[in-house]
């Protein structure tokens, strides 16, 4: 397997030093942004958000969810809480989603918990001032992959206005012979029941696919069938290339709102279409 296009860390040359610049941005964020943390949805004790609260206004904000990355196996909500510093600037509560990780689970057991997590949010986050009517998902690398279950035929109308997915995993199969094969051994049953492109979508949820110019090629590759895939089902999607970005340093720029990243965020939370 080597120069495996799945393995990020031996594409990325700085890679530890992103996660622990996003590690810090964290604890930064957790430190300064109102907040709740560690809110159940579930009964399991993975299953928990954390809410970020933007200055001012308490009720009727529009909400949006982030699912973090990691090939669904490592990393948590806690590594990823600045992204909220985008969110709230435009705005809107962040909910930044944790879920339990494989192989201690399997991947069923995660899409139910994120489409768990987002019927709680639908259901309780009126009580801590937001609006349900105004729900926005992003989700990076496995949790855009996570975050198109949130927008699928099997919960339709998903009651989800706009979906931003950033260097995204949108068919499995390719990854049974990656690095991953010892770590999380993906199955058939997994391939055929969790790869996005084998799934109808909301066509009322407005799609963004992004992915980084310096992303390998098979990011490329998947990001521009599964917008083909959409539009083909009638769903509005645009698409964006982000200029000199690899598949790290796009999702620290989510927590940039200056950033190219960072300015699709705040337009989707926003609603603004330029």
């Amino acid at each position: 397997m080597q120069n495996d296009p799945f393995r990020i860390r031996d594409h990325v040359a700085d890679f530890d030093q992103i996660v622990q610049d996003i590690v810090h941005r964290s604890e930064a964020v957790r430190a300064t942004i109102p907040m709740t943390a560690d809110i159940a949805y579930g009964p399991d004790q993975t299953e928990t958000i954390d809410l970020f609260f933007p200055p001012g206004k308490t009720s009727g904000l529009p909400v949006h969810m982030f699912i973090h990355g990691g090939y669904w196996r490592m990393f948590s909500k806690r590594d990823y809480s600045y992204v909220a510093a985008t969110i709230t600037q435009a705005g809107a509560i962040a909910v930044i989603v944790n879920y339990a990780l494989m192989p201690k689970v399997r991947m069923a057991t995660i899409v139910d918990q994120v489409r768990r997590a987002k019927q709680w949010v639908l259901a309780h986050i009126a009580d801590h001032g937001g609006n349900p009517a105004d729900l926005t998902v992003s989700g990076h690398s496995a949790g855009a992959h996570l975050s198109t279950f949130l927008f699928n035929s099997e919960h339709s109308p998903s009651n989800v206005r706009a979906a931003l997915l950033l260097g995204g995993l949108y068919d499995l199969k390719p990854l049974q012979d990656s690095f991953l094969a010892n770590e999380i051994a993906i199955t058939d049953e997994e391939v055929a029941r969790f790869t996005p492109l084998a799934h109808r979508h909301d066509p009322q949820t407005k799609a963004m696919v992004l992915v980084g110019a310096n992303e390998t090629p098979p990011f490329h590759q998947q990001a521009d069938r599964f917008k083909e895939h959409l539009l083909q089902q009638g769903s509005p999607v645009t698409s964006l290339v982000l200029a000199n970005r690899n598949h790290m340093d796009s999702v620290r720029d989510l927590g940039v709102p200056e950033s190219q990243a960072g300015d699709c965020l705040t337009k989707l939370i926003a609603n603004d279409d330029r």
